[in-house]
């Protein structure tokens, strides 16, 4: 098996949902663009539309970023241009045109958005990565998500999203087992750590320490220079680090 040690999971910061500001937003084109200017690996989110699209989308609700009621699920492809990120001429893009835009350029990290059934949205990233050439990794909260990569497209690495996630909605049993990734070895097969940065250290990543850690989301230099002892690589945003 690759030493991930030794590859960009390591050594390339990670732009959370690419290097974005207020003139490139979050998990668009030009936030996508800024990073690759700049030298930075990419993390960006993925859903999928009611007609199957999938696109690069954090949130489930439209309001955040575009100021419109609703919620993404309900949309069409046909409905993406009309609506504008953060007040910019910038609309949500698919998966498609952010792969071909990216071209390989730079590495990325596409977390899958879906604590419901597995399946239909997994299979479709499989789909769209099938021809794609450049260094890619998934990622999930859901351990089911990381599963159904292991047994359709294992070529694929998959990354572990875990935290003590306070500010996250969810039943007491699905918060304690994403704090102690309970089914991140066995079940979803993870190869590297995704894991909130400002509970770090802790003894629930110390059992995976044979796997790379990446904390996130870093958000000063600050927070950086006092996170950067316990991890082997950020995802960051708001700021440039100076590594």
């Amino acid at each position: 098996m690759e030493d991930l040690f030794k590859t960009w999971l390591v050594e390339t910061p990670v732009a959370h949902r690419g290097f974005h500001n207020d003139a490139c937003p979050e998990n668009s084109i030009s936030a996508f663009k800024n990073a690759i200017a700049h030298g930075y690996a990419i993390e960006l989110d993925v859903q999928m539309l009611s007609d199957g699209t999938v696109v690069v989308f954090h949130d489930e609700s439209l309001s955040r970023m575009t100021g419109n009621d609703g919620y993404l699920k309900f949309l069409t492809k046909e409905d993406l241009p009309i609506l504008k990120l953060k007040g910019t001429k910038e609309c949500i893009p698919t998966l498609e045109e952010t792969l071909k835009l990216i071209d390989g350029q730079t590495p990325i990290i596409i977390e899958i958005k879906n604590m419901a059934k597995v399946g239909g949205l997994e299979q479709k990233v499989i789909d769209a990565l099938a021809k794609y050439k450049g260094e890619v990794a998934v990622a999930s909260f859901n351990p089911m998500v990381l599963a159904y990569f292991k047994q359709h497209a294992p070529h694929i690495l998959r990354g572990q999203l875990a935290g003590y996630l306070k500010h996250m909605k969810m039943k007491f049993f699905t918060r304690w087992g994403m704090k102690r990734m309970v089914l991140a070895k066995k079940v979803a097969g993870a190869d590297f750590i995704m894991y909130e940065a400002k509970t770090l250290p802790n003894r629930f990543v110390k059992k995976f320490k044979k796997l790379p850690l990446l904390a996130w989301t870093v958000k000063s230099q600050e927070e950086y220079l006092r996170v950067v002892k316990y991890c082997d690589n950020i995802i960051f945003e708001g700021f440039e680090p100076k590594i």
